[in-house]
């Protein structure tokens, strides 16, 4: 295998792993592990996770693509930009009824604040997207910056080597995402520095 089609694969395999449905997931789980929540019962956090997967990651990832194979539109047809909007209005309706069911069962809201600051980076690339190609995956990857940058401030622990490791992530997904040609440098850095600062506000914030 040349060093070209090996640097597309890893660039297609780092595009998978971190896709930005995986974001409230994420935040949850490094949540219960490196804060005082670790110490919530383990059901409790199983049974939270479990619907923040089904609801943000499951669901929009098999509608999505049932709507595709509906309208017979291979990815990269999904990917113009008249057809971008579905993706987000579908995704966006999953993380409200996240959102709406986390405050029905009275999940506190420092948890759903997760899934609440998902769904605002999403509305916002959105927006952004109907008249600018702007990177969702360095969007979602941002935001766990931020979340780490604001449970560290609510919680009082040093989150410094782990926003170091998202950094290198961020780094890695975001050469990833010019490699394949999906972005340029300026919609790669622009989608992390709006989910940065919309995570870090949002969970500060609520």
């Amino acid at each position: 295998m040349s060093r070209e089609k090996s640097l597309i694969l890893a660039a297609r395999l780092l595009s998978v792993v971190f896709t930005p449905f995986y974001l409230p997931t994420v935040g949850l789980m490094a949540l219960f592990l490196f804060s005082y929540l670790n110490l919530l019962p383990w059901l409790f956090k199983i049974e939270v996770l479990l619907l923040v997967y089904l609801f943000t990651v499951v669901m929009p990832i098999l509608i999505i693509r049932l709507y595709r194979h509906f309208q017979g539109w291979s990815l990269i047809e999904l990917g113009r930009r008249e057809r971008r909007a579905i993706p987000y209005i579908i995704s966006i309706g999953c993380y409200f009824l996240c959102t709406y069911l986390m405050n029905a069962l009275h999940i506190p809201h420092f948890m759903s604040s997760i899934v609440v600051a998902a769904l605002f980076i999403q509305m916002i690339c959105a927006i952004i997207n109907s008249w600018w190609k702007i990177s969702t995956h360095t969007a979602a990857i941002g935001g766990v910056a931020g979340g780490l940058f604001a449970f560290g401030e609510i919680f009082a622990f040093n989150p410094v080597g782990w926003l170091c490791l998202v950094l290198i992530i961020a780094g890695l997904l975001g050469t990833s995402r010019m490699i394949l040609r999906q972005h340029t440098l300026s919609q790669v850095l622009s989608g992390f520095g709006v989910g940065l600062v919309t995570a870090a506000l949002t969970i500060l914030l609520m």
